[in-house]
């Protein structure tokens, strides 16, 4: 892809507020810079809103609320139906857009584009097959109803590591449900969800339904929000401290709220696993998007009589990555979303070294110029290292040794968090087994990626409540009323 066409998507891009069917500027005028984090160069400058503008939004949610709510199921559904289609079609430009915007290799933007489609086309069949139930009351008296409904107004805030799938994720079950949507992106990010918003505005959504407020002040443009009674809904991608804040504002005027936070996900290979098998799994799990995942392996366990073969299988791969520009050809290793992000993970490498671990790569040269890190393997962590507590969000890889099962479960389930785990074996019964005791709520066995569409996406404990995706994800945005008549 040349300069010329690069230029061309990002110029396509609106940069205002959508808000009502209608582009605006921000109150005030102020504008945020879109950088790239492979270079540094201001890609665009967006409409930077005020809590008035997300009081504008959350006003045209609520006036287009009952008309949306009313749109037969079969209509929302080819309304999602026709999203879907634009977006493949216009996959290319949009894996385009995120790799510049967040750096992802743009074979990993891509796939990307592929799985956040999906959403879209999952929530489209899902549309028409809402249903309540029917039943006799046991003295036989009455007839017993349930019917399901859409929640009302919801507010999507959404976050930069995935900046098209955790937006598809959030707005095609509340679509299909029949709820409307204020939806605020990631300040680093925003370019993917107003190409998105303006995509569904082809696809035919009316005014009103889903509303993009842009802004650096995140705080103080939601907050106001989530306390408005208008609002019925919360549903938040992001970081612990940040879901627990919104979570304590929700409670005045108990908003429903789904969250999907932090991960600190083990990563265990048994000593009878297919090696090269969980050497592959663990390069999936770990650097996906260059590690800036919440679901991305941050302890990995191997077994004692393992741990040379596949530490060293490991390092080897981990060392053969290329890194540099998203856009460029091979690049298999993007730069990370800021330099503060880099210093952070610095960090805890320092960290983990300085208690005893040992690093045996991480040392390459990268390019001077972006967030680039070189992709580490650091070996017999220390459990008092920080890397261990802490999500590393970043491209680097810290291996513990462990030789029996009770132990490695005990360690990997303490943490605060429970998103997803993974674990290698070839033994049925303790796949099954280690499956059932490991407290997540996702568990890959025998795989490195367990995001699916069909499947519900969520954690427990610190990591979140709440459920997207699956047949579980549209419940999050529907009421159930139970009527009773009498016979």
């Amino acid at each position: 892809m040349t300069d010329t066409n690069v230029s061309e998507i990002v110029a396509a891009v609106p940069t205002g507020l959508f808000i009502g069917g209608e582009w605006r500027d921000a109150t005030g005028g102020a504008t945020l810079e879109v950088r790239n984090p492979a270079t540094g160069e201001v890609l665009a400058s967006v409409a930077d809103g005020t809590p008035e503008d997300g009081m504008a939004a959350l006003a045209a949610a609520t006036d287009a609320e009952a008309a949306w709510a009313a749109t037969p199921p079969r209509e929302r559904s080819e309304i999602l139906r026709r999203a879907f289609d634009l977006l493949i079609e216009r996959a290319e430009d949009f894996a385009t857009l995120m790799t510049l915007e967040m750096g992802k290799p743009i074979a990993e933007a891509r796939g990307e584009v592929t799985y956040g489609a999906e959403f879209f086309r999952w929530f489209a069949e899902e549309a028409v097959r809402i249903h309540g139930s029917y039943m006799t009351a046991p003295n036989g008296a009455s007839h017993l109803l349930t019917m399901k409904q859409p929640v009302g107004p919801c507010l999507a805030v959404t976050p930069w590591n995935f900046p098209l799938a955790m937006g598809t994720r959030k707005i095609g079950p509340a679509l299909a449900a029949g709820c409307t949507m204020v939806v605020k992106p990631a300040s680093e990010t925003p370019l993917t969800m107003l190409a998105l918003v303006e995509l569904l505005r082809e696809a035919g959504v009316p005014a009103g339904v889903v509303n993009v407020v842009t802004t650096s002040h995140s705080g103080a443009v939601m907050e106001p929000l989530i306390r408005d009674p208008r609002a019925r809904k919360l549903t938040f991608t992001g970081s612990t401290t940040v879901g627990r804040t919104l979570v304590e504002q929700s409670a005045e005027q108990l908003l429903r709220v789904s969250m999907e936070l932090g991960g600190n996900a083990p990563f265990i290979v048994f000593d009878d696993a297919d090696i090269a098998a969980a050497v592959d799994g663990v390069m999936l799990a770990k650097m996906r998007n260059v590690g800036e995942a919440c679901t991305a392996a941050n302890r990995i366990f191997v077994h004692a009589d393992v741990a040379r073969e596949f530490g060293d299988a490991f390092a080897e791969r981990m060392r053969s990555l290329r890194v540099g520009d998203g856009l460029e050809e091979g690049v298999q290793v993007g730069p990370l979303i800021t330099e503060k992000a880099v210093t952070n993970v610095r960090r805890l490498v320092d960290d983990a070294v300085s208690v005893g671990a040992t690093k045996v790569c991480g040392d390459e040269e990268v390019p001077s110029q972006g967030n680039f890190m070189a992709p580490t393997v650091l070996l017999d962590v220390p459990a008092s290292a920080d890397i261990v507590r802490e999500e590393i969000f970043g491209p680097v890889a810290a291996l513990q040794t462990f030789t029996d099962e009770d132990d490695v479960i005990s360690r990997a389930n303490d943490t605060e968090y429970g998103l997803a785990a993974y674990f290698y074996t070839r033994d049925h019964a303790r796949a099954m087994r280690v499956a059932e005791r490991l407290d997540y709520g996702m568990v890959g066995v025998n795989a490195g990626v367990i995001s699916n569409a069909a499947a519900p996406f969520g954690g427990i404990k610190a990591s979140g409540f709440g459920r997207e995706g699956g047949f579980e994800g549209i419940e999050e945005y529907l009421e159930t009323k139970y009527v009773m008549m009498p016979r």
